[in-house]
């Protein structure tokens, strides 16, 4: 066992709640924070405290890496669509016992004046794409082009951190940027590319929202891809403060429970929500 008083907590990053989540307890004499971070970027933004880049090797080996490094609470703030490592972690906490809480921000929902298509995966947006425009703007990262490179009377505008990879849409427009996106910029981007339906994830968050903003504005369909289903019986938190307070409240034992909901009779329960390998 490691002299080090203070608890180590894994970070499984990704997303700006991880970052917040890493500076906040980077600032806490009480924990040790390392962030994993999966690699796909090539130039990631780091956060404070300990990184390490790159998979596990499964469920197996994250278990490994956590008893290995006396990691004391594990926290998947990963993307809400990267479902496989989001099973890993559960995997993990079952092998270790080791405490898990899948920090989640809220998905998005239509409001008024919003015209909201919903598919359950990028094959099936795919195939509603031609039924709701012509120009597309795509923000569904650049892992997920291969779905609609079928798509040849489709012009889609593509936004990504790193220029992907074929197989992708012959009529294709690439923006290199990192978010967050504001507003005003949203509505110049839709209008210069004539954009005619919006292609996105129920990512959730503020940072790439005001682009659903403008498209509402501007009358434009969005075609939205539902979450992936995320692994049942593990503890959840919709913001940095609950994931705080889970931490300084050491909640073992209560799989299920939400972080920032009231305590509940216990029994069987479902996350609500998803998501490194």
């Amino acid at each position: 066992m490691s002299a080090d008083p203070r608890r180590h907590v894994l970070v499984l990053g990704g997303t700006t709640e991880a970052r917040a989540l890493a500076e906040a307890l980077a600032g806490d004499p009480s924990y040790r924070v390392t962030t994993s971070l999966a690699g796909r970027v090539s130039a990631p933004v780091l956060p404070p405290g300990g990184t390490r880049i790159g998979g596990f090797g499964g469920v197996a080996g994250l278990a490994a890496w956590i008893v290995g490094h006396d990691v004391t609470h594990v926290v998947d703030a990963t993307h809400p669509f990267a479902e496989r490592m989001s099973f890993h972690a559960s995997g993990a906490e079952a092998l270790t016992g080791v405490p898990l809480l899948a920090l989640r921000r809220p998905g998005w929902a239509p409001g008024p004046g919003d015209a909201w298509t919903f598919a359950d995966s990028l094959a099936g947006a795919a195939a509603l794409l031609p039924g709701l425009g012509s120009r597309a703007f795509l923000t569904t990262g650049r892992m997920g082009l291969y779905a609609f490179a079928h798509l040849t009377d489709t012009w889609f505008l593509v936004r990504s951190v790193d220029a992907p990879a074929p197989p992708m849409p012959p009529r294709l427009e690439v923006l290199l940027d990192r978010g967050p996106f504001g507003l005003d910029g949203e509505r110049e981007l839709l209008a210069r590319h004539r954009i005619d339906v919006l292609v996105t994830k129920d990512s959730g968050g503020a940072a790439t929202a005001p682009k659903l903003a403008a498209a509402r504005e501007a009358g434009i369909p969005v075609l939205v891809v539902r979450r992936p289903p995320a692994p049942e019986g593990v503890a959840e938190a919709h913001s940095v403060a609950a994931a705080l307070r889970w931490l300084a409240e050491d909640q073992a034992g209560e799989p299920g429970a939400r972080a920032d909901a009231p305590p509940r009779d216990p029994g069987p329960s479902r996350t609500t929500a998803s998501g490194h390998g």
